[in-house]
């Protein structure tokens, strides 16, 4: 019969993986403890960054649905459970790594798909959401613009030609 702290923990992990967006698991080992909180406060306001026991990790993401992560929970594992925009949390691990060699990215989960540690990189590298979402209302206005231009000229070109054409038959007319 397992332990009711055990059971408590397990379903704790169980509802974190189902309300995150996305969960990436790191090995910490070599860290300290005031790296970790610099690491923690890295992350944002929208990720939770806790060192977990494996076993109980792995049966909770199972039972949250999440199977893929299976094979990368051995040695010191961590996990940053992500609610907000992953772009920015994949940005903090990655910019910590880089100072800290010792924290590894082993590979996650964004959306119930399985991430490798190259693909969380290449998250890292996107512009954060709204960055994405201005650029997009930039795109989508200049060619409302563009389409507006186009439908005005098309009656100013047909009045160019209408005038040119009475222009023709005036001098065509009087020159009979």
């Amino acid at each position: 019969m397992a332990r009711p702290d055990k059971a408590a923990a397990v379903a704790e992990l169980t509802e974190q993986f189902r309300s995150s967006n996305a969960a990436v698991l790191t090995e910490y080992r070599g860290l300290t403890v005031a790296q970790l909180k610099n690491l923690r406060r890295s992350l944002g306001e929208n990720a939770q960054y806790a060192v977990v026991k494996n076993t109980l990790t792995k049966i909770a993401a199972n039972e949250a649905g999440i199977t893929t992560l299976d094979d990368l929970f051995n040695g010191p594992t961590a996990v940053a459970f992500v609610t907000g925009d992953p772009v920015e949390s994949a940005k903090g691990l990655r910019d910590f790594a880089k100072d800290n060699p010792n924290l590894v990215i082993k590979g996650g989960v964004l959306d119930g798909k399985a991430m490798s540690a190259d693909e969380i990189k290449k998250l890292a590298d996107l512009e954060s959401r709204e960055v994405l979402l201005a650029k997009l209302a930039g795109a989508l206005k200049g060619k409302q613009t563009q389409a507006a231009q186009v439908f005005q000229a098309l009656p100013s070109k047909l009045v160019r030609t209408v005038d040119a054409l009475r222009a023709k038959q005036d001098e065509q007319g009087g020159a009979e």
